[in-house]
């Protein structure tokens, strides 16, 4: 299909890998490119050197340093491990030194005796996949980034109060506070307020030394003014220390002969709230300051006066306890305006008193509040970031655990370090992290794009983050900075809107993480091609013009006067003014967002809808790019790694559905397909090859279409035409009808794949076993299972349908005698079993696609078959690849060897039967058969005429056997890997896993969605003789309600109608891209080169009456979608099923196979209606009454009438209850009463 395009400016910039944030992260945070000994402080490097030496401080009898750490090669391949249900990941090993010694007294030397350096394994460390996942315990999950307050210092004026607030990168908070009262205190960890002067004097700063170090330029001995602070102590009892100068103290000190003292200039920031502290506070030495703060904090008094201080010191000073990071220390600069070097991550005293006058100049206006909302107050956390701290808390448990066993040992009795260090305690930290981490989230696959956007997604929640409940308005809204950064569209619509966010299509995190976005650089009106990259805190002081601002040949921008951004406002300046200019409109958005045509046409919550319902489209059986595109959809199928791409170029030797064989300059390379895979959310991954053999590829082609992709463009639904009108009523508030011809066509038909598991296991009463010989089973139940008990691949099931079965032992019982008889009789195996097989669930049918049975290696015959099977698959697998590489051999001998006449006789190596005779020529037939390979090489090689043609004999045969000598290898591996069996849980004997496939045809019920936000469900499928047709006689395939546009202005519908109407009558693909595509104008023109009306615009007829309808409508193609809410997904009923042990209650919900609640408001519905049976039965054996139901069975079943319902449970619970407040309640009998 040929492509419109229909982009006005051509200067947009390529947009940079969408997966980089995830794999950057993870690789930097680990340096697996890097040399152990090359490796920066960074990351993993970093945090063992922050713990690590261990030394023996009493002593002085050992160290334990670290040497490097290292990963090697994976278990498993991303696919085994899926399918094994085991995780992709590497052993992790680490190189540590112990040094023993002994200390030489009275110095402080350190005499060696002996060192032991060793690889110690400490776990299996889980690697991230090429599409930035992870394979923990054969899930895919992704680590979502999180969005959290940055380090660095915040001024913030809430309820008449001043607060300055320190935030660091790890370690607690701390605040500083001038009340409303004018009482300046501090907070430490957000906790208890402490006047500051007491804190001060608590780090041993006397009042004197505080005014000198908060007014350094302003303080000096001076002739005295009025309105001067006095800054040092007098004799004078009347003019102490922090006194504000006023005329008469100004006369008093004049009669006394001061004229001149140390004073801090009046006009100095915050002078009137020091006086007040001053004069307010009683003065005490540092000790007693260290005892009331502990006092404070604490509740008790401190056992020695060094623990005090270390407490206060520590939570502000002691790096270990309070870490800026770089990114704090790089923002603390740009606060004060100093160069202070990256690496000094600690907070130091002296910068104490800037952050006091920093605060007093903001108390007195001189300093604007912070923006917190602001992106320059926000960094991101990506992977690396977010299991740091897990690192670090294995392995500071790790040098405790070590230190202690040491000790227990003995130093000089240590002969391995194996004997004092294990992984099992860092192991299961760093699974934490996999399993339970909030952010580390089980992978959305619906379908490729919502694959993608999940592994772009950024979060303000998680640990350190926010919570849904507290957050309010202001962090959950779009921010001027979000401009490129974040998307302002797509969020989702619940409780945490605005709180997970997507990543911009072009934004990058830079080294302090914050979100930066591109610009090209703008001199004297000329835009060059330098491209720099923005963060929040730069971008305030630059104009910025949109990218549609016009540009003439020479890139300078035509207009003299330029609509900019700056500091979130948008004000018109010269265009000489201008500093950078947008990259491309697509930079403000996600990529979910960049897929909607004519967005700028579409309300902004309608944006929001479509975006989200693009990531709930299920792969189609047959999907179809869409006819209007905005021209990203190729890049994003390859980016999801849906596609197979041509990693080289070549020539395509093999193809089929399974895989593709290439044959390139380097070998032989071998592209293996998934085929029908489950993904996380039940939808269908299946590619199919897109080449033929012979083809040849160059690097970067498509091989394969994937879920969700035609001809290497993401396809998510389908181009359906559609009337805008209402029909019969049934298209009410956005129910949709549409016709039968997309049932029969397949055109919305997907395929769900279930999966279904069962383990045999070892039990106390012996093991559990896979079996065709199930207790109870008639020959109709076990007719679908192979020998072994175990369904067979293409059996359609249904509910209740054996899949595998299976019998666990059960404890001897006491038997009847006629059992006796029977037993002996018959074998006593039936009796102490029980059937535990797997059976198909309620309301499941479809047809098993793929058994897969994982085993040890044992005797038994299951296991025997699944071995021998494998091996089998192994050998052909090889043997193709050898196949292959005898035959390229054959190719480059027959290109030297072709018509040479033979000079002597050449004979078999091993019977001596002669192949060639003397004096016969080499024909085409001795390259095909298999005589190559039964001659000796040196008789091959003396055929050949010439020296030059007998080395490349020589070489071909080399290559050759080095060819064959990596393939023995690889086979060996495999080999060795089988002959182990496969990895299972302890006592699990064997895990089988079913899958059953699904055809959903599309159904009444079912979601269709467009790409607008026009989403409806299913009202109708009307025979295509009842839709109503066009002039022409073409009936359309779906009825739109027009009243779902007006309302919701959602205008791109109605434009991608009537640009997809025309494109279809041309046969072209239209790409528009967002806020550069085509104009009214445009469609126009298509529409009338297309002989269609200009408007859009035709009479339709009913297809019941044949008669024209009144209006015209609006006819068109519009690219639909079919969401994963379908409806036989969500219908449910329940018969007899499970109760709950405490209320004996039914259960809720479809997953338990639970019942529809019945609650207290429907009672009353019944009660007002006065059905007084159908409410007792409600209350009762429909509900918690055990005996009643279990009556009410057994008489259904002899057919007798119903008994009178007993008490329900809820009932004893309530006497229980009323008990409970000393209230017996007593049941009287009243005809006993009466009598």
């Amino acid at each position: 299909m040929n492509k419109k395009n229909f982009t006005k400016f051509n200067h947009s910039l390529e947009i940079p890998p969408l997966l980089s944030i995830q794999l950057e992260s993870y690789r930097q945070f680990f340096q697996f490119d890097k040399l152990p000994e090359k490796r920066e402080d960074i990351g993993l490097q970093k945090v063992f050197k922050e713990l690590f030496p261990i030394v023996d401080t009493h002593h002085k009898r050992f160290i334990l340093d670290f040497v490097k750490y290292e990963i090697k090669e994976p278990r498993y391949s991303p696919e085994e491990a899926l399918q094994k249900g085991l995780s992709y990941d590497a052993p992790f090993y680490v190189t540590f030194r112990f040094v023993r010694g002994e200390s030489v007294k009275g110095k402080e030397e350190f005499k060696i005796k002996d060192v032991i350096e060793q690889d110690i394994y400490l776990f299996n460390l889980p690697l991230m996949t090429n599409e930035g996942t992870f394979i923990v315990n054969g899930n895919e999950r992704v680590v979502v980034n999180q969005l959290h307050r940055a380090p660095g210092v915040y001024l913030i004026r809430e309820k008449g109060e001043h607060s300055l607030l320190l935030v660091p990168l790890r370690g607690a908070w701390f605040e500083m506070i001038i009340s409303r009262d004018n009482d300046f205190s501090v907070l430490l960890d957000r906790k208890k307020r402490l006047p500051l002067f007491l804190f001060l004097q608590a780090l041993g700063y006397s009042p004197e030394e505080v005014l000198e170090r908060i007014y350094p330029d302003r303080i000096m001995e001076k002739e005295i003014e009025i309105g001067d602070m006095i800054a040092e102590k007098t004799e004078f009892e009347a003019v102490p220390l922090g006194e504000i100068v006023t005329e008469g103290i100004l006369e008093f000190l004049q009669k006394q002969g001061k004229t001149r003292l140390k004073c801090v200039k009046r006009g100095a920031p915050g002078i009137k709230i020091i006086h007040n502290i001053l004069k307010a506070h009683s003065f005490v030495d540092e000790k007693e300051a260290l005892e009331k703060i502990f006092r404070k904090l604490r509740g008790t008094e401190p056992q020695q006066i060094q623990v005090a201080k270390s407490l206060i010191e520590g939570s502000l000073f002691d790096v270990a306890r309070f870490d800026l990071g770089k990114c704090g220390r790089f923002r603390l600069n740009q606060t004060f305006n100093e160069n202070i070097p990256l690496e000094k991550t600690n907070f130091e005293k002296e910068e104490l008193f800037k952050l006091i006058r920093r605060l007093l100049e903001f108390y007195e206006r001189e300093i604007p509040p912070d923006d917190i909302d602001h992106l320059a107050a926000r960094r991101v956390r990506s992977v690396g970031e977010l299991i740091e701290p897990y690192f670090r808390n294995a392995l500071f448990n790790l040098a405790s655990q070590v230190k202690e066993k040491i000790l227990q040992i003995g130093v000089n009795k240590i002969n391995s370090l194996r004997e004092i260090i294990q992984g099992k305690p860092v192991e299961g930290q760093i699974l934490k992290f996999f399993t339970q981490h909030p952010l580390c989230q089980y992978m959305e696959q619906v379908n490729p794009l919502s694959s993608l956007i999940h592994k772009r997604r950024v979060s303000a929640l998680g640990p350190g983050g926010l919570t849904k409940e507290t957050a309010g308005f202001e962090v959950r809204d779009v921010h001027y900075s979000h401009y490129g950064r974040i998307c302002p569209i797509e969020t989702p619509e619940g409780a945490n809107i605005g709180l997970i966010n997507t990543i911009a299509t072009y934004t990058k995190i830079n080294e302090f993480g914050f979100l930066t976005t591109p610009y090209w650089r703008v001199k004297n009106g000329i835009v060059t091609k330098e491209i720099v990259y923005l963060a929040p805190y730069e971008e305030e002081n630059y104009k910025i013009a949109q990218f549609t601002t016009p540009l003439n040949e020479e890139r300078q921008i035509i207009n003299k006067e330029v609509v900019v951004r700056y500091r979130g406002d948008i004000i018109t300046v010269p265009r000489e003014e201008v500093d950078f200019m947008d990259v491309s409109p697509k930079q403000l958005f996600s990529p979910s967002t960049v897929m909607i045509p004519f967005l700028e046409h579409n309300d902004a919550d309608r944006a929001l809808m479509g975006a989200n319902m693009q990531r709930q489209a299920v792969p189609l059986l047959k999907p179809e790019k869409p006819l209007v595109a905005t021209g990203v959809e190729e890049q994003w199928a390859r980016e999801s790694g849906a596609v197979i791409i041509a990693e080289e170029d070549g020539e395509v030797i093999k193809v089929d559905s399974e895989r593709i064989l290439i044959k390139t300059a380097k070998g032989l390379k071998e592209y293996r397909l998934k085929k029908f895979k489950k993904t996380n959310q039940y939808t269908c991954y299946n590619q199919i090859p897109k080449v033929k053999k012979g083809m040849k590829v160059k690097k970067g082609d498509l091989l394969a279409d994937g879920p969700c992709t035609d001809e290497g463009q993401l396809a998510l639904g389908k181009n359906i035409l559609v009337a805008f009108l209402p029909w019969r009523g049934y298209n009410y508030e956005d129910a949709i009808v549409i016709s039968e011809n997309l049932l029969k066509e397949d055109t919305f038909t997907s395929i769900q794949i279930l999966e279904f598991d069962i383990q045999a296991r070892e039990t106390k009463l012996g093991p559990e076993e896979i079996t065709r010989d199930i207790p109870g089973a008639t020959e109709e139940d076990l007719a679908h299972l192979d020998k072994f008990g175990i369904v067979r691949i293409g059996t359609e099931v249904a509910p209740g349908d054996i899949l595998v079965g299976r019998i666990t032992p059960r404890g001897e019982t006491e038997f009847m005698p006629e059992e006796k008889l029977l037993r002996a009789i018959f074998g006593e195996k039936a009796a102490n079993v029980r059937d535990t097989s797997l059976r198909v669930e309620p309301g499941v049918y479809g047809t098993v696609i793929d058994v897969q049975i994982f085993t040890r290696r044992t005797d038994d015959p299951l296991a025997k078959e699944v071995f021998k099977r494998r091996e089998e698959e192994l050998e052909k697998r090889f043997n193709e690849k050898r196949e292959f590489i005898v035959q390229e051999r054959n190719e480059k001998l027959k290109s030297i060897l072709l018509n040479v006449v033979v000079t002597k006789n050449i004979k078999d190596k091993k019977s001596k039967k002669i192949i060639l005779k003397e004096g016969e020529k080499i024909t085409e037939e001795f390259f095909i058969s298999n005589k190559i390979d039964k001659i000796r090489l040196e008789d091959l090689i003396d055929v050949a005429k010439s020296e030059e043609k007998r080395e490349e004999i020589k070489k071909i045969f080399e290559e050759f056997e080095k060819a064959i000598e990596v393939i023995e290898d690889e086979k060996e591996k495999e080999y060795n890997k089988l002959k182990v069996g496969d990895e299972l849980p302890s006592g699990v004997l064997k895990w089988i896993r079913v899958y059953i496939a699904q055809k959903r045809k599309i159904s009444v019920g079912d979601k269709l969605a467009g790409r607008h936000g026009n989403k409806g469900v299913i009202a109708k499928i009307l025979p295509v003789e009842d839709m109503p047709y066009l002039p022409d006689g073409t009936p359309v395939d779906m009825v739109l309600n027009p009243l779902g546009v007006p309302s919701r202005m959602n205008i791109g519908q109605i434009l991608e109608t009537a640009l997809g109407w025309a494109m279809k009558a041309s046969g072209c693909q239209a790409i528009t891209p967002i806020f550069e595509g085509a104009t009214i104008k445009e469609i126009k023109e298509e529409l009338k080169k297309a002989g269609l009306p200009e408007d859009g615009k035709i009479t339709l007829y009913d297809g019941r009456t044949g008669l024209p309808f009144k209006e015209k409508a609006v006819v068109g193609y519009i690219y639909m979608m079919k969401l994963i809410h379908m409806v036989d997904d969500k219908i449910h009923a329940r018969s007899v099923g499970r109760y709950s042990l405490i209320t004996q209650q039914p259960l809720g919900g479809k997953a338990q196979f639970g019942g529809q609640r019945f609650g207290e408001m429907e009672v009353w519905a019944l009660e007002a209606y006065g059905a007084a049976y159908t409410l007792q039965e409600m209350l009762t054996i429909k509900s918690d009454d055990v005996e009643g139901r279990i009556e009410l069975f057994e008489s259904l079943i002899k057919g007798t009438n119903p008994p009178t319902p007993k008490i329900p449970a809820s009932f004893s619970v309530l006497v229980k209850e009323l008990r409970g407040l000393c209230l017996d309640l007593v049941p009287i009998n009243f005809e006993k009463e009466k009598r």
